[in-house]
């Protein structure tokens, strides 16, 4: 009896690559300045050369498109928030600045997505799904990190971590679409600072240490 393994892993090279096809031109055309909204699966279709009745194969709606585009922009806009979260925050405000600027970053790169997904999420029930189920994600690794830190004492001990983190993460959310909508990036460092001073007085409460200058002599 012939082996089946060649024909499935060619069936799955070519969904992949269909998936790939789809995904790409949507993202090119949404570059080229085509709101999400405004992207009508023929001509989605049209453009990756594939036809409608495939589309709808690997996506059966365009709910299930934008959260295939938004899975890679969302991990990358609080990827390296989450390492912070996970480190030792030794580099004290310096650290989450630094996490910061780097979550401003990923979402200039990807603004167009992420626009979509919170305006989408408003009233389509599968993305606002997807969008909450991500967003308590990324909300427990804070609390985690707040129960820890209640845990050791480092923190004030009347504080709700649940509702801190809650707190923090749409607030940093938030703050970093407005000013991403509003500034073209010349003041990206300074909300980036901004930010990771607010993030570490809420957590440890105290103002971090004023920068050592040089003495006039």
């Amino acid at each position: 009896m012939a082996s089946t393994t060649q024909p499935r892993r060619k069936v799955r090279e070519r969904r992949e690559d269909v998936r790939r096809r789809v995904l790409r031109t949507t993202a090119e055309m949404m570059a080229d300045g085509t709101p999400y909204t405004e992207l009508p699966v023929q001509r989605i279709a049209e453009r990756a050369q594939v036809a409608r009745s495939t589309f709808y194969l690997h996506f059966p709606d365009k709910s299930r498109l934008l959260i295939a585009l938004a899975e890679e922009a969302v991990e990358a806009l609080f990827g390296e928030a989450v390492i912070w979260w996970r480190a030792d925050h030794a580099d004290g405000v310096d650290g989450v600045a630094h996490a910061m600027r780097q979550m401003i970053a990923a979402y200039r790169e990807h603004r167009r997505v992420l626009r979509a997904l919170g305006e989408v999420s408003g009233y389509d029930p599968d993305v606002a799904a997807f969008w909450r189920q991500r967003m308590r994600g990324f909300t427990e690794v804070v609390q985690a990190r707040l129960d820890a830190e209640l845990r050791a004492g480092t923190v004030d001990p009347e504080m709700d971590a649940a509702s801190t983190a809650q707190v923090l993460i749409w607030t940093v959310e938030r703050t970093i679409s407005a000013h991403c909508h509003h500034d073209e990036g010349g003041g990206d460092a300074r909300m980036a600072r901004t930010l990771a001073r607010t993030i570490w007085l809420t957590v440890y409460g105290v103002p971090p240490a004023p920068p050592v200058r040089d003495r006039a002599p």
